[in-house]
Protein backbone atom coordinates (compact mmCIF):
# COMPACT_ATOMS: atom_id res chain seq x y z
CA UNK A 1 0.00 0.00 0.00
CA UNK A 2 1.24 3.32 -1.12
CA UNK A 3 0.50 6.07 1.51
CA UNK A 4 0.35 9.33 0.49
CA UNK A 5 1.98 11.89 2.92
CA UNK A 6 -0.52 14.74 1.37
CA UNK A 7 -4.01 14.51 0.84
CA UNK A 8 -6.43 17.41 -0.94
CA UNK A 9 -8.82 17.44 1.72
CA UNK A 10 -12.01 20.50 2.03
CA UNK A 11 -9.62 23.07 0.00
CA UNK A 12 -7.06 22.51 2.42
CA UNK A 13 -3.28 20.39 1.94
CA UNK A 14 -3.15 18.13 4.54
CA UNK A 15 0.37 16.69 5.27
CA UNK A 16 0.99 14.08 7.25
CA UNK A 17 3.00 13.96 10.22
CA UNK A 18 5.72 11.18 10.61
CA UNK A 19 3.88 9.91 13.10
CA UNK A 20 0.65 9.76 11.41
CA UNK A 21 2.56 8.28 9.01
CA UNK A 22 3.89 5.13 11.34
CA UNK A 23 -0.30 5.22 12.32
CA UNK A 24 -1.34 4.11 8.88
CA UNK A 25 1.44 1.42 8.49
CA UNK A 26 0.43 -0.13 11.61
CA UNK A 27 -2.91 -0.19 11.42
CA UNK A 28 -2.31 -1.66 7.63
CA UNK A 29 0.05 -3.94 8.73
CA UNK A 30 -1.47 -5.26 11.97
CA UNK A 31 -5.46 -4.29 11.22
CA UNK A 32 -7.15 -4.83 13.37
CA UNK A 33 -5.19 -2.91 15.75
CA UNK A 34 -6.21 -1.12 19.22
CA UNK A 35 -5.27 2.44 19.95
CA UNK A 36 -3.71 1.23 23.05
CA UNK A 37 -1.45 -1.40 20.70
CA UNK A 38 -0.46 1.44 18.59
CA UNK A 39 0.56 3.73 20.94
CA UNK A 40 2.53 0.96 23.29
CA UNK A 41 4.38 0.20 19.50
CA UNK A 42 4.98 3.96 19.01
CA UNK A 43 6.22 4.42 23.12
CA UNK A 44 3.77 7.32 23.44
CA UNK A 45 0.13 7.54 25.56
CA UNK A 46 -3.41 6.72 23.93
CA UNK A 47 -4.32 10.35 24.93
CA UNK A 48 -1.07 11.65 22.61
CA UNK A 49 -2.64 9.82 19.70
CA UNK A 50 -5.96 10.84 20.20
CA UNK A 51 -6.14 13.86 17.56
CA UNK A 52 -3.56 11.98 15.31
CA UNK A 53 -6.09 8.73 15.08
CA UNK A 54 -9.47 11.25 14.65
CA UNK A 55 -7.93 13.39 11.65
CA UNK A 56 -6.35 10.04 9.88
CA UNK A 57 -10.00 8.76 9.89
CA UNK A 58 -11.41 12.05 9.36
CA UNK A 59 -9.34 12.01 6.41
CA UNK A 60 -9.58 8.35 5.33
CA UNK A 61 -7.18 6.88 5.61
CA UNK A 62 -7.95 4.56 8.28
CA UNK A 63 -11.10 3.26 9.58
CA UNK A 64 -12.67 2.23 12.68
CA UNK A 65 -15.19 0.04 14.54
CA UNK A 66 -16.25 0.40 18.09
CA UNK A 67 -14.77 -2.50 19.90
CA UNK A 68 -12.84 -3.59 17.54
CA UNK A 69 -10.49 -1.13 16.35
CA UNK A 70 -8.68 0.60 13.83
CA UNK A 71 -8.40 -0.94 9.63
CA UNK A 72 -7.20 0.51 6.76
CA UNK A 73 -9.99 2.27 5.13
CA UNK A 74 -12.13 -0.02 2.85
CA UNK A 75 -11.26 2.83 -0.88
CA UNK A 76 -8.87 5.71 -1.87
CA UNK A 77 -9.23 9.04 0.10
CA UNK A 78 -10.66 10.80 -2.99
CA UNK A 79 -13.34 8.22 -3.21
CA UNK A 80 -14.09 7.96 0.97
CA UNK A 81 -17.52 8.36 1.34
CA UNK A 82 -16.88 10.22 5.07
CA UNK A 83 -14.12 12.79 3.52
CA UNK A 84 -16.73 13.87 0.95
CA UNK A 85 -19.59 14.48 3.33
CA UNK A 86 -17.13 16.41 5.89
CA UNK A 87 -15.57 18.63 3.19
CA UNK A 88 -18.97 20.59 3.16
CA UNK A 89 -19.20 20.85 6.70
CA UNK A 90 -17.96 24.21 8.20
CA UNK A 91 -17.72 25.47 11.93
CA UNK A 92 -20.76 26.67 12.15
CA UNK A 93 -22.25 23.26 11.47
CA UNK A 94 -20.82 21.80 14.84
CA UNK A 95 -19.30 25.16 17.35
CA UNK A 96 -20.65 25.21 20.41
CA UNK A 97 -21.86 28.05 23.29
CA UNK A 98 -18.91 29.67 23.88
CA UNK A 99 -18.00 29.86 27.55
CA UNK A 100 -16.95 33.49 28.76
CA UNK A 101 -15.86 35.40 31.43
CA UNK A 102 -15.07 38.86 31.66
CA UNK A 103 -11.71 40.40 31.43
CA UNK A 104 -12.79 41.84 34.90
CA UNK A 105 -13.04 38.74 36.77
CA UNK A 106 -11.05 36.60 38.81
CA UNK A 107 -8.51 34.11 39.23
CA UNK A 108 -11.57 32.33 41.53
CA UNK A 109 -14.10 33.30 38.72
CA UNK A 110 -12.88 31.50 36.38
CA UNK A 111 -12.04 28.43 38.82
CA UNK A 112 -16.01 28.05 39.50
CA UNK A 113 -16.96 28.62 35.86
CA UNK A 114 -14.38 25.82 35.15
CA UNK A 115 -16.20 23.41 37.12
CA UNK A 116 -19.75 24.69 36.76
CA UNK A 117 -19.67 24.63 32.77
CA UNK A 118 -17.29 21.21 32.79
CA UNK A 119 -14.61 22.66 30.40
CA UNK A 120 -11.04 22.13 29.80
CA UNK A 121 -10.44 26.64 28.59
CA UNK A 122 -12.43 29.70 28.90
CA UNK A 123 -12.49 32.56 26.31
CA UNK A 124 -12.22 36.25 28.42
CA UNK A 125 -13.88 38.96 26.33
CA UNK A 126 -14.81 42.61 27.48
CA UNK A 127 -18.28 44.13 27.42
CA UNK A 128 -18.60 44.19 23.96
CA UNK A 129 -17.56 40.32 23.38
CA UNK A 130 -14.54 41.08 22.17
CA UNK A 131 -11.76 38.61 22.06
CA UNK A 132 -9.26 39.30 24.64
CA UNK A 133 -7.82 36.12 26.02
CA UNK A 134 -8.02 32.15 26.49
CA UNK A 135 -7.54 30.79 30.13
CA UNK A 136 -6.93 27.25 30.16
CA UNK A 137 -6.99 25.25 32.95
CA UNK A 138 -3.81 24.14 33.31
CA UNK A 139 -2.95 28.11 33.21
CA UNK A 140 -4.91 28.29 36.23
CA UNK A 141 -3.86 25.05 38.08
CA UNK A 142 -0.49 26.97 37.66
CA UNK A 143 -1.17 29.72 39.30
CA UNK A 144 -3.26 28.37 42.75
CA UNK A 145 -1.30 25.29 43.70
CA UNK A 146 0.03 25.93 46.69
CA UNK A 147 -0.63 29.77 46.66
CA UNK A 148 -4.10 30.59 48.34
CA UNK A 149 -3.96 34.65 47.35
CA UNK A 150 -4.32 33.76 44.03
CA UNK A 151 -8.25 33.65 43.88
CA UNK A 152 -8.06 37.21 43.86
CA UNK A 153 -5.89 37.98 41.11
CA UNK A 154 -7.14 39.34 37.93
CA UNK A 155 -7.56 37.02 35.39
CA UNK A 156 -5.86 38.97 32.64
CA UNK A 157 -2.23 38.23 34.60
CA UNK A 158 -3.26 34.26 33.91
CA UNK A 159 -4.72 34.56 30.49
CA UNK A 160 -2.59 34.12 26.95
CA UNK A 161 -3.06 37.19 24.81
CA UNK A 162 -0.97 37.08 21.95
CA UNK A 163 -1.00 34.54 18.99
CA UNK A 164 -4.23 32.94 19.74
CA UNK A 165 -5.57 30.61 17.50
CA UNK A 166 -9.31 31.42 15.71
CA UNK A 167 -11.29 30.48 13.43
CA UNK A 168 -14.08 31.57 11.15
CA UNK A 169 -17.50 30.05 11.15
CA UNK A 170 -17.07 29.97 7.70
CA UNK A 171 -13.96 27.97 7.52
CA UNK A 172 -13.88 24.27 6.87
CA UNK A 173 -14.14 21.69 9.76
CA UNK A 174 -10.59 20.26 8.67
CA UNK A 175 -9.35 23.55 9.03
CA UNK A 176 -10.18 23.98 12.59
CA UNK A 177 -9.25 20.26 13.20
CA UNK A 178 -5.81 21.31 12.21
CA UNK A 179 -5.44 23.87 14.23
CA UNK A 180 -6.69 22.00 17.26
CA UNK A 181 -3.88 19.72 16.45
CA UNK A 182 -1.12 21.95 15.49
CA UNK A 183 -1.81 24.26 18.07
CA UNK A 184 -2.39 21.46 20.53
CA UNK A 185 -5.56 22.90 22.61
CA UNK A 186 -8.78 21.60 23.55
CA UNK A 187 -11.01 24.42 21.76
CA UNK A 188 -10.27 26.85 19.64
CA UNK A 189 -12.66 30.45 19.50
CA UNK A 190 -15.28 31.11 16.81
CA UNK A 191 -15.08 35.09 15.97
CA UNK A 192 -16.54 37.36 13.83
CA UNK A 193 -14.29 39.80 12.31
CA UNK A 194 -15.00 43.37 12.49
CA UNK A 195 -12.40 46.17 10.57
CA UNK A 196 -11.92 49.47 12.83
CA UNK A 197 -10.10 52.42 11.75
CA UNK A 198 -6.03 52.39 11.73
CA UNK A 199 -6.21 49.27 9.93
CA UNK A 200 -7.42 47.50 13.53
CA UNK A 201 -9.65 44.50 13.68
CA UNK A 202 -11.62 43.73 16.70
CA UNK A 203 -12.71 39.63 16.94
CA UNK A 204 -16.03 39.55 18.14
CA UNK A 205 -16.63 35.85 20.07
CA UNK A 206 -19.46 33.82 19.07
CA UNK A 207 -18.59 30.36 19.62
CA UNK A 208 -16.07 27.66 20.02
CA UNK A 209 -15.11 24.43 18.74
CA UNK A 210 -13.78 21.57 21.25
CA UNK A 211 -11.68 18.44 20.31
CA UNK A 212 -15.25 16.88 22.03
CA UNK A 213 -17.28 18.23 19.53
CA UNK A 214 -14.86 17.27 16.35
CA UNK A 215 -14.97 13.94 18.45
CA UNK A 216 -18.75 13.31 18.43
CA UNK A 217 -18.52 14.83 14.65
CA UNK A 218 -15.94 11.54 14.03
CA UNK A 219 -18.50 8.91 15.51
CA UNK A 220 -21.25 10.19 14.02
CA UNK A 221 -19.77 9.51 10.86
CA UNK A 222 -18.08 6.27 11.67
CA UNK A 223 -20.94 4.86 13.68
CA UNK A 224 -23.44 6.18 10.39
CA UNK A 225 -25.71 8.52 12.66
Amino acid sequence: MIIQRECFFGGVIIQLTTRQLEIVRLVTSQAPITGEQIAEQLGVSRPTIRSDLSLLVMLGYIDAKPKVGYFPAPTAVQDNVHVQKLASLKVKDVQSRAIIVSETSTVGDAVVTLFLENVGSLIVADEEGSLQGVVSRKDLLKVTLGNAAAASMPIGMVMTRSNLATVDAEDDVVEAARKLIYNEVDSLPVVRKHELDGNKTRLEVIGRITKTSMTKLLLEFVLGH
